[in-house]
């Protein structure tokens, strides 16, 4: 999600506008980066109730000590800080508390893993004082929706509004979700073309190798990721694998026209959010939105409305991978490792363009329902989705070894492919370990999660 800050007040007009904003993106192979951007879970030590923003050593006092101890600048709304931001790297709040470092664009993945290890010392720092952890899973396994607690920023208020009026998970998705994503780079149409085509035909695959949620409310739910079983019924006009990437002139200007679909939802101005929710973006173009008669819509307004479309496989001026729960630290850096070996290289990117040219966008979206409680198991082909896991990580660790990106002690980035390597092979998912630990040495007690999973 974005935060309030600077806009570009461009007026815009025409859809060629909004395709030229989407298409500054390109950049030359050279200067690709990598950016990750995951959530976790903050719960009381003592408790493990989820901690609300103003309560004594709630969220507020955690951005407050994190500001106190680094440069970060801070991001306020209504005066309420909501977030820290300092350079390209951000932490921010998810709609219950969920806490979010969005961060900054590297080089490669062993500067990801410096991030990483650097955000959970910060929170090792910070969060014992305050009698705090963070559990990075992908749905909540134990509270209800009303024990989640609202964190003060405008555009969630009215999120919240309009959820309910257009699926039946909208709140669950907002409250009690996380999850991590990769976000990467194109140099020209074509290859956002080639990567938004096999990011989407993989997200099926990315949610099974990826599943860590397996509990409701204390309790297993048949389910292996119950946040993508969320995201099945959340508002089916934005989220979900757009047939529009597989369709013959996918490109700039046909995503573009994509999101003119998308019911908007606010609009920023002024340090106000004013409520847009389920207008169309086309009539703000045109002046005649009813919620600000006679404003038009300016390439800041558009690069909002972008932030509030959730495909699995999103666009801005770079691709954001969105199909994973969130996880482990290993299991993050893996979910960067794997979309940087099958995009970043030439050659990887066009074996794994091969590899998915046969699939159908039904058969596609057919995974995409199947996988949340089947996962790695799911059946594909004359196999398994496991089966077509070793394929796509065959590709993705030759990609990074031609990129021959190393450490200092001369490791290239496919190490960082380990743990998907080990699930091919036949090892847990992570929701299948947790299940094993539930059903096990915790004797039915899924709390006991926290203290296994938590940073």
């Amino acid at each position: 999600m974005s935060n309030p800050g600077d806009a570009d007040t461009r007026v815009v007009t025409q859809l060629r506008d909004l395709a030229a904003y989407l298409e500054a993106g390109c950049k030359p192979p050279e200067r690709f980066t990598i950016g990750t951007e995951h959530e976790a879970f903050g719960f009381r030590l003592n408790s493990l109730a989820a901690p609300s923003y103003g309560e004594q050593g709630g969220i507020a006092d955690l951005l407050n000590a994190i500001e106190a101890r680094e440069e970060f600048e801070p991001i306020l709304d209504h005066g309420n800080v909501i977030g820290l931001k300092q350079g390209g790297t951000s932490l921010s709040l998810e709609p219950g508390g969920q806490f979010e470092l969005s961060g900054g664009t590297l080089a490669d993945l062993h500067a990801t893993k410096v991030e990483l290890d650097a955000h959970i010392a910060r929170l090792h720092a910070v969060t014992p004082a305050l009698g705090l952890g963070f559990a990075p899973l992908g749905f909540h396994p134990l509270n209800r929706r009303e024990d989640m607690p609202v964190m003060p920023k405008g555009r969630y208020k009215i999120m919240r509004a309009y959820m309910p009026k257009v699926g039946t998970r909208g709140l669950d998705m907002m409250f009690r979700t996380c999850t991590v994503q990769a976000n990467l780079d194109f140099c020209s149409e074509a290859d956002m073309v080639a990567k938004m085509r096999v990011g989407a035909a993989l997200q099926p695959l990315a949610t099974a190798l990826f599943a860590n949620s397996p509990f409701y409310e204390g309790k297993p739910n048949g389910l292996l990721s119950n946040r993508a079983e969320t995201w099945r019924d959340t508002d089916n006009a934005r989220a979900g694998i757009p047939a529009v990437m597989f369709q013959d002139g996918f490109g700039f200007e046909a995503y573009a026209n994509w999101l003119l679909d998308v019911p908007m939802y606010f609009v920023y101005r002024d340090g106000v959010y004013h409520d847009a929710a389920g207008a169309s973006f086309r009539d703000f173009m045109a002046g005649r939105l009813a919620a600000l008669p006679g404003e038009h819509a300016t390439l800041g307004d558009f690069a909002d409305h972008a932030t509030t479309a959730f495909p699995d496989m999103r666009l801005k001026k770079y691709i954001e991978t969105r199909g994973a729960d969130s996880g482990r630290p290993d299991m993050m850096l893996a979910q960067s490792a794997l979309w940087t070996g099958l995009f970043y290289d030439r050659a990887a990117l066009a074996a794994a363009s091969a590899l998915v040219k046969p699939f159908s966008h039904a058969g596609i979206v057919a995974l995409r329902d199947a996988v949340p409680r089947t996962g790695i198991n799911t059946i594909f082909g004359k196999g398994t989705l496991r089966d077509l896991a070793r394929d796509v990580l065959a590709i993705a660790a030759q990609g990074l070894r031609n990129r021959a990106r190393k450490n200092a002690g001369g490791a290239d980035e496919s190490i960082y492919l380990a743990p998907l390597q080990d699930i091919a092979a036949g090892a847990p998912t992570q929701a299948e370990h947790w299940l094993e630990r539930y059903h096990g040495a915790w004797n039915g007690d899924a709390s006991r999660i926290f203290a296994e999973a938590k940073f």
